[in-house]
């Protein structure tokens, strides 16, 4: 089975948007400069995020980060929420990105539940270092959440490996069960309240793939 199929997607074409278009983020007509310009400050927002923290990415901080003048990051993003936003957004693409089409084993090419561990390992590193973007992003009504692309995109890629990997049982059901051992606001409280590391909430993550999906081949 191959990975699900992004509409409109050939070659280097973009990935289908993850929902309503957020501020900040590209439109079919953007000029391939004012594209690439985003996708700059978008990086270097990612940056700071990863190296200092959620609370050290200002407007301020972000224009001295991509060598730029306030105002363009303002006029981009129109304000704190609206760059947040469209970090998020940017975050979940690059990760759709590479367990949709990247190197194995989140990629293609990898026996099913190893790519199972790989996705929950690579989504705890998002959360690890983004965390208050995605925990922001659960707050939603949950039929926002549940209902929405972002979440159903995941969903039926956890639910094509199950089937790969010809795990028994309900695979949607099973495919929500594990996908909430990775919500952001259960991974932070984790962290933060019970004192576990990613490392051990990754193992743990590695152990429920292997009885639900079966053994996961040794990496060489």
């Amino acid at each position: 089975m191959t990975d699900p199929v992004v509409p409109g997607r050939t070659g280097d074409a973009p990935l289908l948007s993850i929902g309503a278009p957020l501020p900040g983020t590209a439109v079919p007509t953007e000029r391939a400069d004012a594209a690439r310009n985003r996708q700059l400050l978008l990086d270097a927002a990612q940056q700071l995020v990863r190296e200092h923290g959620v609370d050290s990415l200002t407007m301020d901080a972000l224009a001295k980060r991509a060598g730029v003048g306030k105002g363009t990051v303002f006029r981009r993003f129109g304000n704190r929420t609206g760059l947040m936003l469209a970090l998020l957004d940017h975050s979940e693409r690059k990760f759709q990105e590479a367990f949709m089409f990247g190197p194995p084993p989140l990629g293609p090419g990898a026996p099913p539940a190893e790519r199972l561990v790989a996705f929950g390992r690579a989504r705890l590193l998002d959360i690890d270092v983004e965390g208050e973007l995605y925990r922001a992003a659960e707050m939603g009504p949950a039929d926002e959440r549940y209902g929405g692309l972002p979440y159903n995109l995941l969903k039926t890629h956890v639910s094509m490996l199950l089937r790969e990997a010809a795990t028994p049982g309900d695979i949607p059901l099973l495919a929500d069960s594990l996908l909430a051992a990775l919500s952001a606001t259960l991974v932070l409280h984790q962290v933060r309240a019970l004192g576990y590391t990613r490392d051990q909430i990754g193992d743990h993550w590695e152990g429920l793939v292997r009885r639900v999906a079966g053994p996961v081949a040794p990496v060489e």
